[in-house]
C-alpha cells in the first residue's frame, strides 16, 4: 500500500492505506483533545483561535496557536522532503523513515507525557509533537495516493462525499458509476475508521491516559510490516519465476541438442 505509486496504484492499495492510518489519526485526535484540549490532527480550528486571541490582545496565546500551525506545516515539509530524497535512491522504502519518526514520536509522548494541559509548557510540547506527527502522516499519505487519500481531517472528505453522492443522480455510464461508487466507499471507510479510532481511543484513554498513543504505534507498525512482507513475497515470487524461466529455457536447449 506504500510502494505502489502512479499508474501501478490501485483502489485496494488506497483502501488499505486509508483504513489503517485514518484509525491512527482518530486515536491521536481524541487523545490530544482529552489530554490537552487541543486538536492535533488538523489546523483549521487553530486559525480561528489565533484570530480570536489577536482580537482580544492575548498575543502570547495567539503566538502559541500560530506555532501549532507551524509544527503541522513542518511535519508535512519534513515528510515530503524525506520522500523526495529517498525516491532518488531507495524509492520502495521512501515511506519507512516518515512513518518510523511518527511511531517514535507517538511512543515518546505516550511513555513520558504526564498530566498536562495546553496552558503549560508540557502541554504545549505534547501538542507540538502530535501536530508534527500528523503533518508527517498527512503529507505522506497525500503524496503516495496522489491526493486521493487524506487521513487526519474530515472536512474535505465530507465535501467530496457530498459531491460524489449528488453525482450518483447524474452519472449514467456503467464505468463512471463503478468508479464513483468506489470513491464513495473509500470516503465512507476513512470517515468510519477515523470515528472508530476516536471511539476506541476515547475508551482506552479512560484507562491508560496518554499511553493510548501506543495503539497508534501498533497500527503503524502493522502497516510497515505488512508492506515489508508483501515486498519480500513479491521479490521471492519474481526470483522463483526467473528460476523457472531459466529452467525451462535450459530444458529446451538440452532437448534440442539431444
Amino acid at each position: 500500500m506504500f510502494r505502489h505509486q502512479g499508474k501501478s496504484r490501485t483502489f485496494s492499495h488506497n483502501l488499505r492505506l486509508a483504513t489503517l492510518l485514518s484509525f491512527v489519526a482518530g486515536v491521536v485526535n481524541v487523545t490530544g483533545v482529552l489530554e490537552i484540549q487541543v486538536l492535533t490532527t488538523n489546523v483549521t480550528g487553530h486559525f480561528a483561535y489565533f484570530s480570536e486571541q489577536i482580537m482580544e490582545h492575548q498575543y502570547l496565546a495567539a503566538f502559541a496557536f500560530f506555532v501549532f500551525i507551524l509544527f503541522f506545516l513542518l511535519g508535512a515539509f519534513t515528510s515530503n522532503f524525506i520522500v523526495e530524497l529517498m525516491t532518488k535512491t531507495k524509492p520502495e522504502f521512501s515511506h519507512v523513515i516518515p512513518l518510523s519518526i511518527e511511531i517514535v514520536l507517538l511512543f515518546i509522548i505516550g511513555l513520558f507525557g504526564g498530566s498536562a494541559d495546553a496552558t503549560n509548557l508540557q502541554g504545549k510540547i505534547i501538542a507540538f509533537t502530535l501536530l508534527f506527527a500528523m503533518g508527517l502522516q498527512n503529507a505522506l499519505v497525500t503524496r503516495i495516493s496522489q491526493s486521493t487519500v487524506r487521513t487526519t481531517h474530515l472536512t474535505g472528505l465530507f465535501t467530496d462525499l457530498g459531491i460524489e453522492l449528488s453525482q450518483l443522480f447524474f452519472y449514467t455510464q456503467i464505468e463512471e458509476k463503478k468508479k464513483l461508487k468506489r470513491n464513495i466507499f473509500l470516503r465512507v471507510s476513512i470517515i468510519t475508521l477515523f470515528f472508530l479510532g476516536c471511539f476506541v481511543g476515547g475508551l482506552l484513554y479512560q484507562i491508560i491516559a496518554l499511553k493510548t498513543l501506543f495503539l497508534g504505534c501498533l497500527f503503524l507498525l502493522i502497516a510497515l510490516f505488512y508492506d515489508y512482507f508483501r515486498l519480500k513475497i513479491y521479490y521471492l515470487n519474481r526470483k522463483k519465476n526467473s528460476y523457472l524461466e531459466r529452467y525451462e529455457w535450459n530444458k529446451k536447449i538440452n532437448e534440442h541438442n539431444s
